[in-house]
Protein backbone atom coordinates (compact mmCIF):
# COMPACT_ATOMS: atom_id res chain seq x y z
CA UNK A 1 0.00 0.00 0.00
CA UNK A 2 1.23 3.50 -0.81
CA UNK A 3 0.58 4.99 2.62
CA UNK A 4 2.40 2.14 4.32
CA UNK A 5 5.35 2.33 1.91
CA UNK A 6 5.58 6.10 2.21
CA UNK A 7 5.57 5.99 6.00
CA UNK A 8 8.11 3.16 5.98
CA UNK A 9 10.48 5.17 3.80
CA UNK A 10 10.17 8.30 5.96
CA UNK A 11 10.94 6.12 8.98
CA UNK A 12 13.92 4.56 7.13
CA UNK A 13 12.27 1.16 7.30
CA UNK A 14 12.97 0.12 3.72
CA UNK A 15 9.78 -0.90 1.90
CA UNK A 16 9.85 -3.73 -0.65
CA UNK A 17 9.33 -1.27 -3.50
CA UNK A 18 10.82 2.15 -4.11
CA UNK A 19 8.02 4.61 -3.29
CA UNK A 20 7.33 7.60 -5.51
CA UNK A 21 5.64 10.93 -5.89
CA UNK A 22 5.19 13.38 -8.74
CA UNK A 23 4.45 17.08 -9.04
CA UNK A 24 1.80 18.37 -11.46
CA UNK A 25 1.41 15.14 -13.43
CA UNK A 26 -2.12 14.95 -12.02
CA UNK A 27 -2.80 18.34 -13.63
CA UNK A 28 -1.59 17.27 -17.08
CA UNK A 29 -5.14 16.60 -18.21
CA UNK A 30 -4.31 14.85 -21.46
CA UNK A 31 -2.08 12.47 -19.51
CA UNK A 32 -4.68 12.04 -16.76
CA UNK A 33 -7.32 11.16 -19.35
CA UNK A 34 -5.00 8.61 -20.98
CA UNK A 35 -4.07 6.97 -17.68
CA UNK A 36 -7.51 6.93 -16.03
CA UNK A 37 -9.83 6.72 -19.03
CA UNK A 38 -11.81 9.63 -17.61
CA UNK A 39 -13.10 12.44 -19.81
CA UNK A 40 -11.29 15.43 -18.36
CA UNK A 41 -9.73 18.55 -19.85
CA UNK A 42 -8.86 22.11 -18.75
CA UNK A 43 -12.49 23.16 -19.14
CA UNK A 44 -13.92 20.39 -16.95
CA UNK A 45 -15.69 21.20 -13.71
CA UNK A 46 -13.75 21.36 -10.47
CA UNK A 47 -15.54 18.22 -9.29
CA UNK A 48 -14.52 16.29 -12.41
CA UNK A 49 -10.93 17.51 -12.13
CA UNK A 50 -10.69 16.48 -8.49
CA UNK A 51 -12.06 13.02 -9.22
CA UNK A 52 -9.61 12.67 -12.10
CA UNK A 53 -6.69 13.82 -9.97
CA UNK A 54 -7.60 11.28 -7.30
CA UNK A 55 -7.84 8.53 -9.90
CA UNK A 56 -4.49 9.51 -11.43
CA UNK A 57 -2.71 9.54 -8.08
CA UNK A 58 -4.15 6.11 -7.30
CA UNK A 59 -3.23 4.71 -10.72
CA UNK A 60 0.34 5.94 -10.45
CA UNK A 61 0.52 4.90 -6.81
CA UNK A 62 1.80 8.13 -5.24
CA UNK A 63 3.21 7.46 -1.78
CA UNK A 64 3.66 11.11 -0.83
CA UNK A 65 1.68 14.27 -1.61
CA UNK A 66 3.83 17.43 -1.68
CA UNK A 67 1.95 20.34 -0.12
CA UNK A 68 2.32 23.60 1.80
CA UNK A 69 -0.22 26.02 3.25
CA UNK A 70 1.59 29.26 4.05
CA UNK A 71 2.48 31.25 0.92
CA UNK A 72 2.69 34.76 -0.43
CA UNK A 73 -0.97 35.50 0.23
CA UNK A 74 0.06 36.05 3.87
CA UNK A 75 1.63 39.32 2.69
CA UNK A 76 -1.63 40.60 1.20
CA UNK A 77 -0.82 43.71 -0.90
CA UNK A 78 2.75 44.18 0.33
CA UNK A 79 4.43 41.97 -2.24
CA UNK A 80 5.99 42.27 -5.69
CA UNK A 81 4.21 41.03 -8.79
CA UNK A 82 6.70 39.62 -11.30
CA UNK A 83 4.27 38.31 -13.90
CA UNK A 84 3.94 34.65 -14.85
CA UNK A 85 4.73 32.66 -17.99
CA UNK A 86 2.41 30.01 -19.36
CA UNK A 87 2.51 26.71 -17.49
CA UNK A 88 -1.11 25.52 -17.43
CA UNK A 89 -2.38 23.70 -20.49
CA UNK A 90 -5.00 26.36 -21.15
CA UNK A 91 -2.63 29.27 -20.52
CA UNK A 92 -4.81 30.58 -17.70
CA UNK A 93 -1.79 31.29 -15.51
CA UNK A 94 -0.21 33.76 -17.98
CA UNK A 95 0.09 37.15 -16.29
CA UNK A 96 1.83 40.31 -17.50
CA UNK A 97 1.20 42.36 -14.35
CA UNK A 98 4.43 43.66 -12.82
CA UNK A 99 4.41 45.95 -9.80
CA UNK A 100 6.19 46.45 -6.50
CA UNK A 101 5.73 48.52 -3.36
CA UNK A 102 9.53 48.76 -3.16
CA UNK A 103 10.90 51.51 -5.42
CA UNK A 104 14.52 51.64 -4.23
CA UNK A 105 17.00 49.22 -2.60
CA UNK A 106 16.81 51.39 0.50
CA UNK A 107 13.10 50.53 0.79
CA UNK A 108 14.04 46.87 0.99
CA UNK A 109 16.81 47.42 3.51
CA UNK A 110 14.47 49.37 5.79
CA UNK A 111 11.63 46.84 5.61
CA UNK A 112 10.28 45.50 8.91
CA UNK A 113 7.73 42.66 8.58
CA UNK A 114 6.58 43.12 12.18
CA UNK A 115 5.57 46.67 11.37
CA UNK A 116 4.01 45.64 8.04
CA UNK A 117 2.15 42.49 9.10
CA UNK A 118 2.05 42.40 12.88
CA UNK A 119 1.62 39.35 15.09
CA UNK A 120 -0.34 36.32 13.91
CA UNK A 121 -2.95 34.59 16.03
CA UNK A 122 -1.17 31.45 17.23
CA UNK A 123 -4.25 29.36 17.97
CA UNK A 124 -5.94 30.22 14.71
CA UNK A 125 -2.78 29.37 12.77
CA UNK A 126 -2.48 26.01 14.53
CA UNK A 127 -6.04 25.25 13.44
CA UNK A 128 -5.29 26.38 9.88
CA UNK A 129 -2.44 23.88 9.64
CA UNK A 130 -4.56 21.10 11.11
CA UNK A 131 -7.48 21.78 8.76
CA UNK A 132 -5.16 21.82 5.74
CA UNK A 133 -3.59 18.52 6.75
CA UNK A 134 -6.92 16.88 7.54
CA UNK A 135 -8.41 17.99 4.23
CA UNK A 136 -5.41 16.56 2.36
CA UNK A 137 -5.79 13.26 4.19
CA UNK A 138 -9.47 13.08 3.25
CA UNK A 139 -8.71 13.91 -0.38
CA UNK A 140 -5.71 11.58 -0.76
CA UNK A 141 -6.13 8.90 1.90
CA UNK A 142 -3.73 6.40 0.37
CA UNK A 143 -0.55 8.50 0.61
CA UNK A 144 1.51 10.38 3.17
CA UNK A 145 0.19 13.93 3.44
CA UNK A 146 1.68 17.05 4.95
CA UNK A 147 1.31 20.76 5.49
CA UNK A 148 3.97 23.43 5.73
CA UNK A 149 5.48 26.76 4.80
CA UNK A 150 6.39 27.85 1.26
CA UNK A 151 7.78 31.31 2.14
CA UNK A 152 10.25 30.07 4.75
CA UNK A 153 13.10 32.54 4.32
CA UNK A 154 14.67 33.32 0.94
CA UNK A 155 11.44 32.40 -0.87
CA UNK A 156 9.61 34.86 1.34
CA UNK A 157 12.08 37.60 0.45
CA UNK A 158 11.71 36.80 -3.26
CA UNK A 159 7.93 37.03 -3.00
CA UNK A 160 8.09 40.30 -1.09
CA UNK A 161 10.77 42.14 -3.05
CA UNK A 162 11.01 40.41 -6.44
CA UNK A 163 14.30 39.24 -7.86
CA UNK A 164 15.44 42.58 -9.26
CA UNK A 165 15.00 44.61 -6.08
CA UNK A 166 16.25 41.75 -3.90
CA UNK A 167 19.51 41.54 -5.83
CA UNK A 168 19.94 45.32 -5.91
CA UNK A 169 19.44 45.53 -2.15
CA UNK A 170 21.75 42.60 -1.43
CA UNK A 171 24.40 44.08 -3.71
CA UNK A 172 24.04 47.51 -2.13
CA UNK A 173 24.66 46.28 1.41
CA UNK A 174 24.93 42.54 2.08
CA UNK A 175 25.01 43.02 5.87
CA UNK A 176 21.94 45.25 5.89
CA UNK A 177 20.18 42.73 3.67
CA UNK A 178 21.19 40.06 6.17
CA UNK A 179 19.54 42.15 8.87
CA UNK A 180 16.36 42.22 6.77
CA UNK A 181 16.62 38.43 6.48
CA UNK A 182 16.88 38.11 10.25
CA UNK A 183 13.89 40.40 10.79
CA UNK A 184 11.84 38.41 8.31
CA UNK A 185 12.94 35.14 9.91
CA UNK A 186 11.92 36.35 13.37
CA UNK A 187 8.47 37.07 11.94
CA UNK A 188 8.01 33.79 10.01
CA UNK A 189 9.15 31.88 13.11
CA UNK A 190 5.62 32.47 14.44
CA UNK A 191 4.33 30.07 11.79
CA UNK A 192 6.87 27.42 12.73
CA UNK A 193 5.84 27.63 16.38
CA UNK A 194 2.23 27.16 15.28
CA UNK A 195 3.25 24.27 13.02
CA UNK A 196 5.04 22.64 15.94
CA UNK A 197 1.86 22.80 18.03
CA UNK A 198 -0.34 21.50 15.22
CA UNK A 199 -1.37 17.84 15.24
CA UNK A 200 0.40 16.98 11.98
CA UNK A 201 3.19 14.40 11.67
CA UNK A 202 4.93 15.51 8.45
CA UNK A 203 5.79 19.07 7.45
CA UNK A 204 7.29 20.67 4.36
CA UNK A 205 9.79 23.50 4.55
CA UNK A 206 10.10 25.10 1.12
CA UNK A 207 12.81 27.67 0.43
CA UNK A 208 14.35 28.41 -2.97
CA UNK A 209 17.77 29.44 -1.73
CA UNK A 210 19.63 29.06 -5.04
CA UNK A 211 19.37 29.35 -8.80
CA UNK A 212 19.80 26.59 -11.36
CA UNK A 213 23.55 27.29 -11.33
CA UNK A 214 23.79 27.44 -7.54
CA UNK A 215 24.08 30.16 -4.91
CA UNK A 216 23.30 33.76 -5.87
CA UNK A 217 24.99 35.11 -2.70
CA UNK A 218 28.39 34.17 -1.21
CA UNK A 219 28.13 30.87 0.69
CA UNK A 220 29.15 32.52 3.94
CA UNK A 221 26.18 34.87 3.69
CA UNK A 222 23.84 31.85 3.82
CA UNK A 223 25.79 30.41 6.72
CA UNK A 224 25.45 33.64 8.65
CA UNK A 225 21.86 34.63 7.85
CA UNK A 226 19.91 31.63 6.53
CA UNK A 227 20.96 28.38 8.21
CA UNK A 228 21.05 29.73 11.79
CA UNK A 229 17.45 30.77 11.24
CA UNK A 230 16.61 27.32 9.87
CA UNK A 231 17.82 25.87 13.18
CA UNK A 232 15.45 28.20 15.02
CA UNK A 233 12.57 27.18 12.74
CA UNK A 234 13.20 23.46 13.02
CA UNK A 235 13.94 23.19 16.75
CA UNK A 236 10.27 23.29 17.82
CA UNK A 237 9.36 20.87 15.02
CA UNK A 238 12.04 18.43 16.14
CA UNK A 239 10.98 18.77 19.77
CA UNK A 240 7.38 17.93 18.77
CA UNK A 241 8.52 14.79 16.91
CA UNK A 242 7.66 15.87 13.38
CA UNK A 243 9.23 14.68 10.15
CA UNK A 244 10.74 17.67 8.31
CA UNK A 245 11.08 17.55 4.54
CA UNK A 246 13.07 20.31 2.87
CA UNK A 247 12.63 21.55 -0.71
CA UNK A 248 14.65 23.99 -2.77
CA UNK A 249 14.68 24.40 -6.51
CA UNK A 250 18.00 24.77 -8.32
CA UNK A 251 21.38 23.37 -7.33
CA UNK A 252 21.83 23.37 -3.56
CA UNK A 253 24.59 20.75 -3.55
CA UNK A 254 26.99 23.15 -1.83
CA UNK A 255 24.61 23.42 1.14
CA UNK A 256 23.48 19.84 1.65
CA UNK A 257 25.64 19.42 4.74
CA UNK A 258 24.46 22.74 6.17
CA UNK A 259 20.81 21.82 5.68
CA UNK A 260 21.31 18.36 7.19
CA UNK A 261 22.92 19.95 10.23
CA UNK A 262 19.76 22.01 10.75
CA UNK A 263 17.83 18.83 11.55
CA UNK A 264 15.80 17.94 8.46
CA UNK A 265 14.42 14.45 7.99
CA UNK A 266 14.69 14.46 4.20
CA UNK A 267 15.58 16.36 1.04
CA UNK A 268 13.45 17.10 -2.02
CA UNK A 269 15.57 18.05 -5.01
CA UNK A 270 15.66 18.90 -8.68
CA UNK A 271 18.07 17.23 -11.14
CA UNK A 272 20.70 19.95 -10.63
CA UNK A 273 21.36 18.96 -7.02
CA UNK A 274 23.75 16.02 -6.67
CA UNK A 275 21.55 13.16 -5.51
CA UNK A 276 24.51 10.77 -5.54
CA UNK A 277 26.18 12.87 -2.86
CA UNK A 278 23.04 12.81 -0.71
CA UNK A 279 22.82 9.02 -1.10
CA UNK A 280 26.47 8.56 -0.16
CA UNK A 281 26.52 10.95 2.79
CA UNK A 282 22.95 10.67 4.11
CA UNK A 283 21.29 7.76 2.34
CA UNK A 284 21.07 5.62 5.48
CA UNK A 285 20.04 8.42 7.84
CA UNK A 286 17.74 10.66 5.77
CA UNK A 287 14.93 10.36 3.25
CA UNK A 288 15.33 11.97 -0.16
CA UNK A 289 12.99 12.55 -3.09
CA UNK A 290 14.14 12.90 -6.68
CA UNK A 291 15.44 13.54 -9.13
CA UNK A 292 14.65 12.36 -12.68
CA UNK A 293 15.18 15.14 -15.21
CA UNK A 294 11.92 16.51 -16.58
CA UNK A 295 13.75 17.71 -19.71
CA UNK A 296 14.38 14.10 -20.69
CA UNK A 297 10.68 13.31 -20.48
CA UNK A 298 9.96 16.45 -22.47
CA UNK A 299 12.21 15.75 -25.45
CA UNK A 300 14.13 12.51 -24.88
CA UNK A 301 13.89 9.12 -26.53
CA UNK A 302 12.55 6.04 -24.80
CA UNK A 303 16.10 4.83 -24.36
CA UNK A 304 17.05 8.09 -22.66
CA UNK A 305 14.00 7.97 -20.42
CA UNK A 306 14.80 4.42 -19.30
CA UNK A 307 18.42 5.37 -18.64
CA UNK A 308 17.28 8.29 -16.49
CA UNK A 309 15.05 6.06 -14.36
CA UNK A 310 17.89 3.54 -14.13
CA UNK A 311 20.26 6.31 -13.01
CA UNK A 312 17.95 7.35 -10.19
CA UNK A 313 17.32 3.78 -9.10
CA UNK A 314 21.04 2.97 -9.12
CA UNK A 315 21.60 5.87 -6.75
CA UNK A 316 18.64 5.43 -4.45
CA UNK A 317 17.51 1.84 -4.43
CA UNK A 318 19.80 0.77 -1.59
CA UNK A 319 18.70 3.73 0.54
CA UNK A 320 15.70 3.04 2.81
CA UNK A 321 14.23 6.56 2.51
CA UNK A 322 14.46 7.05 -1.26
CA UNK A 323 11.40 8.18 -3.25
CA UNK A 324 11.51 8.49 -7.03
CA UNK A 325 10.09 11.68 -8.56
CA UNK A 326 10.56 13.80 -11.65
CA UNK A 327 12.06 17.15 -10.73
CA UNK A 328 10.78 19.80 -10.99
CA UNK A 329 7.42 18.87 -12.58
CA UNK A 330 5.79 16.88 -15.38
CA UNK A 331 4.30 19.90 -17.19
CA UNK A 332 1.33 19.79 -19.58
CA UNK A 333 3.56 20.01 -22.67
CA UNK A 334 5.25 16.71 -21.82
CA UNK A 335 4.36 14.14 -24.50
CA UNK A 336 1.83 11.73 -23.05
CA UNK A 337 3.60 8.70 -24.46
CA UNK A 338 6.86 9.78 -22.78
CA UNK A 339 5.22 10.23 -19.39
CA UNK A 340 3.48 6.86 -19.66
CA UNK A 341 6.74 5.18 -20.65
CA UNK A 342 8.50 6.81 -17.70
CA UNK A 343 5.87 5.31 -15.39
CA UNK A 344 6.27 1.94 -17.08
CA UNK A 345 10.01 2.06 -16.42
CA UNK A 346 9.40 2.99 -12.80
CA UNK A 347 6.98 0.12 -12.30
CA UNK A 348 9.42 -2.36 -13.89
CA UNK A 349 12.31 -1.19 -11.71
CA UNK A 350 10.57 -0.33 -8.43
CA UNK A 351 10.77 -3.72 -6.73
CA UNK A 352 13.77 -4.18 -4.47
Amino acid sequence: MSLQDGLAALNLDMPLRVPRTEYSAEGHWELVAAVTGMKVNPRSSDETKLAARQAMIKAWNYDLIWSTLIGGSEFKDIRTRMGHCVYAADGSDFNTVRSSPFAEPEDVLAFDPWEAFGTINHGDTVKRFERHYEESCRTFPDAVNMTGVYITCVSGLIDLFGWEMLLLAAGTDAKAFGDVTNRYSSWILQYYHALADADVPVVMCHDDIVWTAGAFMPPEWYRKYVFPNYKRFFRPLIDSGKKILYTSDGDYTAFIDDIAACGVTGFVLEPMTDMAYIAKAYGQTHAFVGNADTRILLSGTKRQIRREVERCMAIGKDCPGFFLAVGNHIPPNTPVENAIYYNQCYEELAER
